[in-house]
């Protein structure tokens, strides 16, 4: 067998609750991070960061998450189809 298992998928960590979810169930939410130095100095040094983190469905709710995702791929869907 190569890598990818049939009728299984690979489990995610809820990093809410640390329940154990199935990848396809996971809802999947991009953190960004900014880090800046002090302003009042002239070197102001910024970094971004991006870090994917999964959550159980009851806690993406819970966190109103799981309806942003949604309502993002309806406001998508909307700006595709007025092209």
């Amino acid at each position: 067998m190569g890598k990818k298992r049939r009728g299984r998928d690979r489990l995610e960590v809820c990093c809410s609750c640390g329940r154990s979810v199935p990848r396809d169930k996971a809802v999947d939410y991009t953190q960004r991070s900014r880090f800046s130095t002090e302003l009042s100095t002239g070197d102001n040094i910024t970094h971004f960061s991006e870090t994917d983190v999964y959550y159980c469905i009851s806690c993406a709710k819970h966190r109103k998450i799981f309806e942003k995702k949604k309502e993002q791929l309806r406001r998508q869907k909307e700006r595709a189809g007025a092209f």
